[in-house]
């Protein structure tokens, strides 16, 4: 059974009511965007699960921080995530369907660890699937609930199965006009393929578009030095 809460150095995520649990790739994504999205900007955490997002780029970030999440258990478990947080006065929840909500004006910078297998092995449980699988909102759909809620010079951050982020960078900019600008690919160890992509999307082409791999553990099982040093400070014990 999983662990009912995950302690970080300044926040807890609780997650008895969330169908996904905190996991390594999804805190992977909050650090590396904890040090891009810019200081004071307005953001916006599609589908906020836990919160784990949303803590994570509080703990650094200046500016307001607003999210949404259409399962109610985990909304309400999200509710208390960030009520009980060093931040929660920058912190705001909207229960609902981000595809029809109507938010109060345009944000900097999105980010997202979206439902993204689109019947890649359906799990058993309906809240997992609702979780894990883009039967509620799909990658093309979500590419538009993008494009609407962000600022001219926004930019945005996505977490995907390294097998589908080519798919989506082909989609977003012949759809959008949305250009890559930097991708870091992620590994488990060093003799395992790449399994997530993380990219970084905005309006503007860029002349060079960076592209870092991150191996998490080394071929002893001992986290590598890069995922210690963007881990350090949000892991216990790094």
């Amino acid at each position: 059974m999983p662990n009912p809460y995950f302690q970080f150095k300044q926040f807890m995520i609780r997650q008895d009511q969330c169908a996904m649990k905190v996991c390594t790739d999804a805190c992977i994504l909050g650090a590396w965007f904890a040090n891009k999205a810019p200081a004071w900007s307005q953001v916006l955490d599609i589908g906020s699960g836990t919160g784990l997002l949303m803590l994570m780029l509080a703990q650094k970030h200046k500016g307001e921080i607003r999210g949404i999440e259409l399962d109610l258990d985990a909304y309400r478990q999200l509710k208390d995530n960030i009520g009980q947080s060093p931040w929660k006065q920058m912190l705001k929840v909207f229960p609902g369907d981000v595809r029809s909500f109507t938010f109060p004006g345009k944000f900097d910078f999105i980010i997202t660890n979206p439902p993204f297998y689109e019947d890649d092995l359906p799990a058993a449980s309906d809240a997992v699937n609702l979780a894990r699988h883009s039967k509620e909102l799909t990658l093309a759909e979500l590419l538009t609930v993008i494009h609407a809620n962000l600022s001219p010079e926004g930019a945005f951050g996505i977490l995907l199965p390294y097998h589908r982020a080519a798919w989506f960078e082909e989609t977003a900019a012949s759809a959008y006009g949305f250009c890559l600008k930097e991708k870091l690919l992620v590994r488990q160890t060093p003799r395992h393929d790449f399994f997530r992509s993380i990219l970084y999307f905005s309006r503007r082409r860029e002349g060079f578009v960076p592209t870092t791999e991150l191996t998490i553990q080394n071929s002893e099982g001992v986290y590598t030095e890069d995922f210690a040093e963007l881990m350090r400070d949000y892991y216990l014990y790094l």
